[in-house]
């Protein structure tokens, strides 16, 4: 059933089963009732990677994956004694394979060898892990969170890119594989992975989470994200993994912005399903402005592939040894990084917090709360070659804010999302303003 050709053959059937519903916070409430028991639901998630994964492949392979974690289970103290503050007790978590994690090899989707970039555990993965989470395992990323891309498939049609870099953690929550996965961005590396596999991903902040304990793309631009089913779930996972996170009221009143600049790079399909979405925001009342976020767009992609570029050259300090190693992609990004000199590297570091605030005095004069986009510039390519352009996530990424794609609407049997960006630091207000949207859009969030 790998080939593409076989997947034609079953059609609909495939897709059906690669898709299933997996709550976080209905595995939650189980397991702390006691209706389901952390052995059992080892054993239900390790038989359904036995199903799906021969297809989706979101997975790095790990041999007697089920005796560790149940195992782990048996260590664990029984449901009824879980105290309160461990949140996630019993959940199976997906963690990207580029955060290292005590018992686990971090390949970082590479054959370079992986004593190169070893380290410590990831923060991140710790705060889980101390919530109660067990590691359901690693999951796949493009090589070292880049441009060549894993073997994930998108399993709403296995033809198609799940998008990249966290191709593995997006798929594996869409999949019913965990309910929660993690993930990293520098581009658009969560969110259009999120939009093509029908998911929720968020990236909060910078910093809200730590990068620690993680193999680095471009250090200054790097941001950890999460995937979810939904957004109940993502605020379950919010609470634990990003530090004192508080929960918001919803506002009263919500204006949103709509970037025309930036949603002019969306396909004419993708622009349509967008409008649509926005029209149903302004006759729910919500105040809807339209205006351009960045006063020169391609300006902030030479920035960003500067720095990014320049970063990974200084990374990757052992590639000239081992460049057989590389991925065509990933060597020609280190190549042309290490022409980016020092003196360019820091001018456009600075570049970052300029344009963060050029966005949030536009946000100040239009009386905007939030911006509103799509989550992508389409539907999922068709195809593994490739993992779609981050066109609509890295103006936003490179200005270090935070942001959040929840599914809503198809296109060619295909999800798409939408994306919201609210101002630098204001991730539980830009959560709040998520959940009144998915009422609105009836996203199912």
């Amino acid at each position: 059933m790998s080939s593409e050709g076989e997947l034609k053959s079953v059609g609909v059937h495939v897709i059906i089963m690669l898709l299933h519903p997996e709550s976080l916070g209905k595995a939650v409430d189980a397991l702390r009732a006691g209706t389901l028991t952390p052995a059992a639901y080892v054993h239900r998630l390790c038989d359904r990677i036995a199903t799906v994964e021969p297809v989706v492949h979101a997975l790095v392979p790990e041999p007697d994956r089920r005796r560790r974690l149940l195992r782990s289970t048996r260590e664990d103290p029984p449901a009824n004694l879980w105290p309160d503050e461990l949140p996630l007790s019993g959940v199976p978590i997906g963690v990207k394979d580029v955060f290292h994690v005590a018992g686990f090899e971090t390949a970082a989707g590479t054959a370079v060898p992986p004593d190169l970039f070893a380290g410590p555990e990831a923060p991140v993965v710790r705060r889980l892990c101390d919530a109660g989470a067990v590691v359901l395992g690693k999951t796949r990323t493009t090589e070292f969170a880049g441009h060549a891309p894993a073997p994930t498939r998108n399993p709403h049609d296995p033809a198609h890119t799940p998008g990249g870099s966290s191709s593995g953690s997006a798929a594996a929550v869409a999949s019913g594989l965990c309910p929660l996965a993690i993930g990293t961005q520098t581009g658009g590396s969560v969110i259009r992975p999120a939009a093509f596999c029908g998911v929720v991903g968020f990236i909060p902040t910078p910093d809200r989470i730590s990068t620690d304990g993680m193999v680095p793309r471009s250090p200054s631009v790097d941001a950890v994200g999460l995937f979810t089913q939904d957004l109940a779930g993502m605020m379950m996972a919010c609470a634990v993994t990003v530090p004192d996170w508080t929960q918001v009221e919803p506002p009263k009143s919500t204006t949103v912005g709509v970037p025309e600049d930036v949603v002019e790079r969306a396909s004419p399909d993708a622009a349509a399903v967008f409008q649509g979405q926005v029209d149903a925001l302004d006759d729910a009342g919500m105040a809807v402005h339209r205006v351009d976020a960045f006063a020169d767009l391609e300006a902030v992609d030479d920035w960003h592939r500067v720095l990014t570029r320049g970063e990974l050259a200084r990374v990757h300090h052992w590639f000239e040894e081992y460049r057989a190693h590389y991925r065509e992609s990933t060597a020609e990004a280190i190549i042309e990084g290490r022409d980016v000199t020092d003196a360019d590297l820091e001018a456009v570091r600075e570049k970052r917090s300029d344009v963060r605030s050029m966005v949030h005095d536009h946000m100040k004069d239009a009386e905007i709360d939030l911006w509103v986009t799509p989550a992508a510039a389409g539907p999922a390519p068709r195809g593994l070659a490739e993992t779609g352009t981050s066109s609509m996530n890295r103006p936003w990424t490179f200005a270090g804010l935070p942001a959040l794609t929840i599914p809503v609407g198809r296109k060619d049997g295909l999800p798409l999302g939408i994306q919201m960006i609210s101002q630098h630091s204001m991730d539980e207000q830009l959560m709040s303003w998520a959940t009144g949207i998915a009422d609105m859009l009836d996203g199912g969030c």
